[in-house]
């Protein structure tokens, strides 16, 4: 069809981690899903892969991004750009661990070195049974010697020991590599990993463990990104949580200015912290505050704290809470936390309809799609195309349906309104009448509460269901549309 329906697969150290939901039939998909994954301190690498999702068959892989811990981590706000993906080679995906024990006799002559294959553990699977049929392969000094292959396992146990003769002069800069492979009786095997020694290590202290196999060293050139790019925006955090009391100092000090309400309002920690905040890491910042609000059981009082500072500052009513303000922030997060499972009891049902009845749904002449809207409309003509009007009339009159339906379903559900927001929304409203009190202002108190309602929190639930739990899935192009002109 000349598209594709891709999702992404994201891999910590060759661990599947996550993975988004499909956008189907789109060469230019955007998922906007954010994981955080809490990782272990020795993780090593972070992969994305993308790949066409297929009903019949295996799904096709596009391509990846590879980002080192190094790499993360040199960016102090994180890597957020465009990054080309790059083509995966089998012989690089590799997985998994191998248990070794490698040491050098202290007697005998020639010297000789033991290389005892003990075991592997969760190796990549090559055949189509999943599993694979793996042998580990050592080389050393020019020579090469092979353990016996155990059919149909990614756990393999060998016990084996290969011993190699050292040559005079050894170690010098020499090697030993041991690789795992994959044994085909028909065409060539397949490589599963591979880990290399330095010899004068080995002759300095025996080494044992387990180690995680490796690719082979890269060769991946930049190939234009003719496999397209992934934009991508991640970030290291690394957090030491201590026990709760030793919380306790910056919690009192952030309630302060609402426990004791009498001090100058500019002095405060939560004023402070308003004025130092950038704009990157506002949303981070307000997202903090909720929580440890709520948990005090003082979101509503720091909503109002925060809210009346910017009423105050506040001087034309048209731009009221229209930024990305720590307050209008604070506000929109609170809604998710306290309202998300009232807003799935509001909005699923109709989202559910509009995604099972893929209306075709169009209002811009330019994008109509006249000849197939006729099919999609349920109407039969052998006079050719539907004209624009009808479409436009059969689109307005789904469109105020839909809308209907959710207004009413929003209007009817005052009884079902948690609690906190409705004080949260009654506080504000008192507060915006004091600010603007002149009757040229009244309908101020309202456009500041159902600017949060309605364009912080109903309508971006509307647009995107996925980002909100709604759906599974993202919406397929046609549902998408639809959703997007009623959330406008």
């Amino acid at each position: 069809s000349g598209s594709s329906d891709p999702y992404c697969v994201v891999k910590v150290d060759n661990e599947v981690v996550a993975r988004t939901a499909t956008v189907w039939k789109s060469l230019n998909p955007f998922w906007g899903e954010e994981y955080t994954l809490r990782l272990p301190r020795g993780f090593r690498s972070l992969a994305v892969y993308v790949l066409d999702e297929d009903t019949i068959g295996q799904d096709d892989i596009i391509g990846k991004v590879s980002l080192s811990r190094q790499q993360i981590s040199a960016e102090p706000r994180g890597v957020d750009s465009w990054l080309s993906l790059v083509p995966v080679d089998p012989d690089k995906e590799v997985q998994g661990e191998i248990h070794l024990e490698l040491w050098v006799p202290e007697q005998g002559h020639p010297r000789g070195l033991c290389c005892h294959l003990i075991e592997a553990r969760d190796l990549a699977p090559r055949d189509l049974s999943g599993t694979s049929d793996p042998f580990a392969r050592a080389s050393c000094c020019g020579h090469t010697l092979e353990t016996a292959g155990i059919k149909k396992t990614r756990f393999p146990r060998w016990d084996e020991v290969l011993e190699f003769e050292l040559a005079e002069g050894e170690p010098g800069e020499a090697v030993l590599s041991v690789e795992v492979w994959d044994w085909d009786i028909v065409g060539k095997n397949d490589f599963l990993g591979r880990v290399e020694f330095p010899l004068d290590t080995i002759c300095t202290a025996p080494t044992k463990g387990w180690f995680q196999l490796l690719p082979f060293p890269s060769t991946t050139e930049d190939h234009g990104g003719q496999l397209g790019a992934l934009r991508l925006a991640v970030r290291l955090v690394e957090d030491r949580v201590l026990p709760p009391p030793y919380y306790q100092p910056l919690i009192q000090l952030l309630t302060e200015p609402i426990l004791c309400p009498g001090q100058p309002p500019t002095g405060t920690a939560l004023a402070v912290l308003e004025e130092v905040t950038s704009g990157e890491s506002r949303q981070d910042v307000a997202t903090r505050l909720v929580k440890i609000f709520l948990e005090q059981g003082l979101a509503v009082p720091l909503l109002d704290y925060l809210t009346t500072r910017e009423l105050a500052r506040t001087t034309d009513p048209n731009t009221l809470f229209r930024s990305n303000s720590l307050a209008s922030k604070s506000v929109e997060q609170f809604m998710k936390v306290v309202g998300l499972p009232y807003l799935h009891e509001v909005l699923k049902p109709v989202v559910n309809r509009i995604f099972e009845e893929k209306k075709y749904v169009e209002l811009d002449p330019g994008k109509m799609e006249l000849s197939r809207s006729r099919r999609v409309l349920g109407r039969i003509s052998f006079k050719g195309s539907l004209s624009e009007a009808r479409v436009r009339e059969s689109s307005l009159g789904l469109l105020k349906g839909y809308l209907g339906d959710i207004i009413d379903a929003i209007v009817g559900s005052v009884d079902k309104c948690p609690l906190l927001m409705r004080v949260a929304f009654k506080q504000l409203r008192r507060r915006v009448e004091e600010r603007f009190p002149s009757a040229q202002h009244e309908e101020v108190r309202y456009f500041s509460i159902s600017g949060f309602l309605f364009l912080r929190f109903f309508a971006p639930a509307v647009l995107t269901p996925k980002l909100f739990s709604l759906r599974e899935q993202h919406a397929d192009p046609r549902t998408g549309r639809t959703l997007l002109l009623l959330a406008k």
